[in-house]
C-alpha cells in the first residue's frame, strides 16, 4: 500500500538504486576512478549505512559517503553546526571537499537547501586536468529538480539566481514529467480529461507524448529544445484538435481561447527574464 511508504523508505530505495547505478560505471571507459554515491551530510550517511547494513565501500570501486564531512576524529552522529551553516549562510563552511581518485559523484536525496553544496563541489572539480585525463562528472540522481526549483527564493532557501547560475546547466539524461489536464467542451461529455508527458532519453530529443487511454503513449512532437509547461499543454491540445476531440482554434475564438489558457503559461524559471539562462532547455 503506497500510503504506508514514508519519505525515508523512498530515500533508502533511491540509495540502493544509486549504488547499482554506480556499479555499472566502475571500470568502464566512461569514468576514470571510483564512483561516490553522496548523501547531503554525514549524519544521514551514517544512519543509512547502519540501516542498510553496508560498509562505506559496499562494492569494489563504489563509495557511499556524504557531501559535507566533519573533521577527522569527530564521531558525533548529529552535527548541529551543519544545520546552522545551511540556514544562515551560503556555502558549507569548507566542509565540502572532493574525494581523491573519484571520477563520478552521484548525488542522492538532497533538498533545495542542500543543492548549493553540489555547486561548491563542482567549483572544486571543474578545473581541467593537466594529465589529459577525464574530468569528474556529477550526476543528480532522482532529485526531482523541477520540484526543488519551486522552493528557490523562499526564506532560508537559495535565491532564484541559483537556477540561472548553476541548476540550468544540469542536463536531463533520463527525463519523464507527466501532467493531467481537463477541458470543457460544448457537447457531451462536456468535460474532456487528457494527460501526457515530456520524455527524454539522452542524447535523444525531447518528446511530447499523449496518453491514448489504452495504456500507451503517442508521440505528438519532438524537439531538441525542452518545451515550457504552457507550450507542452498547447502541443497536447493541438493533437486533440487534429483528432477532432475538441474545436479548432478558429471555431473557438481568440477571446475564449485566451480565457482558457490564461495570462500565465510558464513557471517562473521558464520565463524570459533579464540575465536568465536558457540552458535548461537543452
Amino acid at each position: 500500500d503506497m500510503d504506508d511508504v514514508s519519505a525515508y523508505d523512498v530515500a533508502k530505495a533511491n540509495v540502493n538504486l544509486a549504488l547499482d547505478f554506480a556499479r555499472s560505471f566502475v571500470s568502464t571507459d566512461e569514468i576514470e576512478g571510483d564512483v561516490a554515491v553522496m548523501l547531503p551530510d554525514e549524519s544521514e550517511c551514517n544512519i543509512m549505512l547502519e540501516d542498510l547494513k553496508l560498509e562505506p565501500k559496499p562494492y569494489p570501486g563504489v563509495i557511499l559517503t556524504s557531501l559535507r564531512k566533519g573533521e577527522e576524529g569527530d564521531t558525533r552522529m548529529f552535527k548541529p553546526e551543519n544545520l546552522f551553516i545551511g540556514l544562515m549562510g551560503r556555502g558549507s563552511g569548507g566542509t565540502v571537499k572532493p574525494i581523491e581518485g573519484v571520477g563520478m559523484y552521484v548525488i542522492v536525496v538532497a533538498s533545495a537547501q542542500e543543492l548549493p553544496d553540489v555547486e561548491e563541489l563542482y567549483e572544486q572539480i571543474k578545473t581541467p586536468t593537466t594529465d589529459g585525463g577525464k574530468e569528474p562528472v556529477i550526476v543528480f540522481y532522482n532529485l526531482k529538480l523541477d520540484v526543488l526549483r519551486g522552493d528557490l527564493g523562499a526564506p532560508a532557501f537559495p535565491g532564484k539566481d541559483f537556477q540561472d547560475r548553476f541548476l540550468s546547466r544540469v542536463k536531463p539524461v533520463y527525463y519523464l514529467r507527466t501532467r493531467q489536464y481537463s477541458r470543457s467542451v460544448s457537447q457531451p461529455p462536456f468535460i474532456i480529461n487528457f494527460q501526457g508527458c515530456i520524455f527524454r532519453s539522452y542524447p535523444g530529443h525531447f518528446q511530447t507524448l499523449l496518453d491514448t487511454g489504452t495504456g500507451r503513449y503517442r508521440k505528438v512532437v519532438g524537439n531538441d529544445l525542452r518545451p515550457a509547461l504552457g507550450e507542452f499543454k498547447e502541443q497536447l491540445t493541438d493533437a486533440l484538435r487534429e483528432e477532432g476531440a475538441i474545436a479548432k482554434k478558429e471555431e473557438e475564438g481568440a477571446l475564449f481561447g485566451f480565457l482558457r489558457t490564461g495570462y500565465k503559461t510558464t513557471t517562473w524559471w521558464e520565463d524570459e527574464r533579464e540575465d536568465a539562462s536558457l540552458e535548461w532547455r537543452t
